[in-house]
């Protein structure tokens, strides 16, 4: 599969690119990345130098790509962090233009927000963009659980509650909406979990959560990139969720066994690729 991703880079640790394009080539997929941001690390350090590109910039990049006559075989667009919504703009433009080439070719959004505890962490600006033109045209939507509740309006405390805020995120526009991060009341203890809804039905699996402090940020950026990748290979969403949860696990566990900030995706590699360990995957809608 090829794979357009347009989000952001770093040249120290992994988010946006610098997080998902790795584990899609580990999975076999061929990815043209393009940069929102160059950043030296993510802002989550405090400190960071590096511009964030001007959306004409952005575009012209796009446009060599297109150039090239490959779009009719572009089979998704990923996006992530836009840095300024200008971009986000070129971003949906480039979703046009691959659709035009190829009709079937899917658009996946992880609406880069903000967190729980962190709030919005983007420019003004970025958060209505991505509500009110991203989210509308894009098949699969990724947004963590702060997200969902920002997108939505909703609250999702409870397990029905969460399945109400993902259906009223998929009656925006998109097919499919993957929840992460998602922390309810009414879990079970000491666990973390991702729910995937579509209007054929809702599943919910849940893994351990393992104790890393500081969070490595990037986790958001690599569960969209496996699932679209999980979901263009099967188109089974079950299966997508339950291979996601897995992989993206395998990558926690390397890296509280490593004891670093960062996520451990280079030594997680086989366990992106074969995962071992595996978990229960529920229909709860």
């Amino acid at each position: 599969m090829n794979i357009l991703s347009i989000q952001s880079s770093v040249a120290y640790g992994h988010v946006g690119n610098s997080a998902a394009v790795f584990p899609l080539q580990r999975l076999g997929h061929t990815v043209w990345p393009v940069a929102t941001v160059q950043f030296s690390n993510h802002p989550g350090y405090g400190q960071w130098r590096g511009p964030i590109f001007a959306a004409n910039d952005v575009a012209a990049v796009v446009a060599g790509i297109a150039e090239r006559g490959v779009f009719s075989r572009c089979d998704a667009v990923l996006s992530g962090y836009m840095g300024d919504a200008a971009i986000g703009t070129v971003i949906l433009d480039a979703v046009a233009e691959v659709r035009k080439a190829n009709p079937k070719a899917l658009y996946c959004c992880d609406p880069v927000i903000g967190d729980v505890g962190r709030g919005v962490f983007v420019r003004p600006g970025i958060p209505k963009f991505i509500r009110d033109r991203s989210v509308p045209v894009a098949d699969i939507i990724t947004p963590n659980q702060f997200e969902l509740e920002y997108l939505t309006g909703k609250a999702c405390g409870t397990l029905d509650q969460t399945l109400a805020a993902s259906a009223a995120a998929r009656a925006l526009g998109p097919s499919v909406a993957l929840v992460t991060s998602l922390m309810r009341v009414d879990a079970a203890p000491d666990t973390i979990e991702m729910l995937a809804d579509t209007r054929e039905g809702a599943w919910l699996v849940a893994t351990p959560r393992l104790k890393l402090d500081p969070m490595p940020n990037g986790a958001g950026d690599v569960a969209a990139a496996l699932f679209l990748a999980a979901y263009l290979e099967t188109r089974d969403v079950a299966k997508t969720l339950g291979d996601t949860a897995a992989r993206i696990f395998a990558v926690f566990e390397a890296t509280q066994r490593l004891g670093g900030r960062e996520l451990a995706l280079i030594p997680a590699q086989d366990q992106i690729a074969a995962p071992v360990r595996r978990f229960e995957v529920k229909k709860v809608r």
